[in-house]
């Protein structure tokens, strides 16, 4: 009897845990049908890259997650190559230009890593 309540408390543990790794990725639709919601929260997403433009390690770069497309803004780690797939986490802004364009919603990257 205790063995099994043991086995059961670490199954809980181990859900929360991959719960919370889960909790703040999105979809790009999700947060681009409520931005205001996000703004200047932190949130990470998956997707290919579709699109990239970089100077002397800053730039930006279009992620498509299949779901939408969002820009993240790149400060001093350059931008990833496209078609490359990647995982973003940064703080969602709902107003932003890029070359003198209003993209609207972009996220301002803080983590990113390749995930294939």
């Amino acid at each position: 009897m205790r063995i099994r309540s043991k086995a059961w408390l670490v199954a809980a543990f181990s859900l929360v845990l991959a719960l919370s790794a889960y909790a703040g990725h999105q979809n790009i639709a999700e947060l681009l049908r409520d931005p205001g919601r996000y703004d200047n929260k932190q949130v990470s997403i998956t997707g290919w890259v579709v699109d990239s433009y970089g100077v002397m390690g800053n730039g930006a770069y279009l992620v498509d997650d299949g779901t939408g497309r969002m820009w993240v803004i790149a400060a001093g780690r350059g931008v990833p190559s496209r078609n490359a797939r990647v995982e973003v986490t940064g703080n969602l802004h709902d107003t932003a230009t890029i070359r003198g364009e209003g993209v609207g919603t972009v996220l301002h990257e803080k983590r990113r890593r390749r995930s294939d």
